[in-house]
């Protein structure tokens, strides 16, 4: 079996061109990474072949699929519950530095899953601090975030745990390993001949929340005990 890679290096603009060039070789499936842009991008180009996507966001709101029982056309995958977990991490986020009364969310404008502020706003209250939200862009970054949030003492939390493992301080999300493994079982039921618009689009079903302790000591930070005691991971 032949597998073909395309990269966007994270640069959205050439999702289209690069959606089209796969297209346009007549591949018998196509696996999108990265969230939902490149979801979006291989639906407008193709309504035949068959594609997956992995950790995306909410893909009834964006126009993936007609709901998540019963996608309906040729998209099926996993859903990455970013929005949804947004208050989660905000609630963690009050819970670190609860005596702070300033909290700012960072989002990617070019991301279509973004358009989510106001959940934030009614789940805020006094707190601070950083909440990074959900985005490849960021990922890729993420040491640059990471460096940048130590330099200037930002207390953050990001959603996942390649995060926490970079040096950030504390990461809440799903198990991105696991969203991809079940991407590849996906794909091996349709390449068996079983359709997308019968295999219902799934969410995590397993969590991670990990605190880095060597960080929150170079911050001065005493971690609560309620956090560390529901953490699934303390790096030291």
């Amino acid at each position: 079996m032949a597998i073909e890679y395309r990269w966007a290096d994270l640069h959205y603009d050439r999702l289209p061109a690069l959606a089209a060039d796969l297209v346009s070789r007549k591949v018998d499936l196509i696996i999108t990474i990265g969230g939902t842009p490149p979801a979006l991008a291989a639906k407008n180009a193709t309504s035949r072949i068959p594609i997956v996507f992995d950790d995306a966001g909410d893909p009834v709101e964006v126009g993936l699929v007609a709901s998540l029982a019963r996608p309906g056309g040729n998209l099926t995958g996993f859903s990455n519950l970013g929005g949804e977990l947004t208050a989660k991490r905000l609630e963690l986020l009050c819970e670190l530095v609860p005596q702070a009364t300033v909290i700012a969310e960072l989002i990617n404008p070019d991301n279509p899953a973004h358009g989510r502020g106001h959940i934030l706003q009614d789940a805020a209250r006094a707190g601070g601090g950083l909440l990074v939200i959900a985005d490849a862009f960021f990922s890729r970054r993420r040491a640059q975030f990471v460096t940048l949030a130590a330099q200037h003492a930002v207390l953050t939390i990001y959603p996942w745990r390649i995060f926490a493992d970079a040096g950030g301080l504390v990461s809440y999300g799903s198990n991105q390993s696991a969203l991809f493994r079940e991407g590849g079982v996906y794909a091996g039921r349709i390449l068996k001949g079983a359709k997308p618009a019968d295999l219902p689009v799934q969410q995590p079903t397993i969590f991670e929340l990990v605190v880095n302790l060597k960080t929150a000591k170079a911050l001065g930070l005493t971690l609560p005990p309620s956090i560390l005691a529901r953490a699934d991971e303390v790096i030291e």
